[in-house]
């Protein structure tokens, strides 16, 4: 099982980034696709998260910026982040609850980190 991230980068306050992360291989089942965050000093945090049956959790902290979506189809979660704050810079992980086939247990999975720097 991997999961693939991707979309980060150097963006000023006030932009827009949009992150990405895949899931694979296409057999496996999806309970839960979340972002983690991860500062310097600070232990990782949950950013947003988004169950299978399309509920959605988020950070106080990006609330009414961030949103969080799920394409259970090609087994992808988006983060869609909007009006960037410098305090969003971090390393942001992709997590997910994952049963590989139908006898198996669900397991918890990471992505690699992708880095965000927001700009003053």
């Amino acid at each position: 099982v991997q999961l693939q991230a991707s979309g980060g980068g150097l963006v000023q306050a006030g932009g827009s980034l949009r992150l990405s992360c895949s899931a694979s291989p296409s057999g496996i089942s999806i309970n839960a696709m979340n972002w983690y965050r991860q500062t310097p000093g600070k232990q990782r945090e949950l950013v947003a998260g988004s169950t299978s049956g399309d509920t959605t959790e988020y950070n106080d902290s990006v609330k009414g910026r961030f949103t969080i979506s799920q394409d259970n189809a090609s087994k992808t979660v988006y983060l869609q982040m909007n009006s960037l704050k410098p305090e969003d810079t971090g390393v942001y992980f992709c997590h997910a609850k994952i049963r590989r086939h139908r006898f198996a247990v669900w397991d918890d999975y990471w992505g690699q980190g992708t880095q965000v720097t927001v700009s003053s």
